[in-house]
């Protein structure tokens, strides 16, 4: 798949290592930084998204999304791969929802999402409306607060973001693998302001009383290989 990640807030906070460790699947290692876990919830919107060689669909190609993550490691062919866990993703696109859910066996919600970019400000709200799934909100501004940069491996930053790996598990726990390339994330400051954000509750974890780390990117060109099982 091709896809094209725009206007993209993450915002990181710290969390126990035992915290996070204790929600994922048995067959998944947390990765942690200086022994601290991270949580990212991470807005942003999508568009061109199409298998690779084909045209975008505008009904289907492009549309708002949501992450919920926590950072992961596990061997791969040999190599250990340090890789992103999603606990959720919203989408505004149902279709997408449920292409998704069925072939990457990722936990996609259905959500009602809005973003609009005053020029100074990227005002996002997402209210999840997918049937049995827990009640999960957020409303923010967000917007860069100063110029482009690279991360420099061994920074914290760079730890965050340079992820080129996704884990998830198959209905029997089995850990399936889906490789993505991009160029280097072009990181910007950011600042934000939270009215509302329930998303980190909706997992079953608790957000400490402290600010985020924020980052901003404005776009990344992305492409996406299917699942497939991961091969110790």
């Amino acid at each position: 798949m091709a896809q094209r990640w725009q206007d993209l807030l993450f915002a990181h906070w710290p969390l126990p290592p035992a915290a996070l460790a204790a929600l994922l699947p048995p067959a998944l290692e947390l990765d942690t930084f200086d022994g601290q876990g991270w949580l990212g919830v991470v807005p942003f919107r999508m568009s061109g998204v199409r298998p690779r060689l084909l045209p975008a669909v505008p009904w289907l190609s492009a549309f708002p999304e949501l992450n919920v993550r926590t950072y992961v490691r596990l061997r791969d062919r040999g190599v250990e791969k340090r890789g992103v866990y999603f606990f959720s993703l919203d989408a505004a696109n149902p279709v997408a929802v449920a292409i998704a859910r069925r072939t990457f066996w990722l936990p996609y919600f259905r959500a009602q999402m809005r973003l609009h970019d005053d020029g100074r400000t990227i005002h996002y709200a997402s209210h999840r409306t997918h049937a049995g799934a827990a009640p999960a909100d957020l409303i923010a501004g967000y917007a860069p607060a100063g110029p482009v940069y690279r991360a420099k491996p061994g920074d914290l930053d760079h730890w965050l973001t340079e992820r080129y790996s996704l884990y998830t598990v198959d209905g029997a726990g089995r850990p399936y693998i889906g490789e993505i390339h991009h160029a280097p994330w072009p990181l910007q400051p950011a600042r934000a302001e939270f009215l509302v954000n329930t998303m980190a509750g909706a997992a079953a974890m608790r957000l400490p009383d402290l600010p985020p780390l924020l980052h901003f990117v404005r776009r990344l060109d992305v492409v996406v290989w299917p699942i497939r099982p991961v091969e110790p």
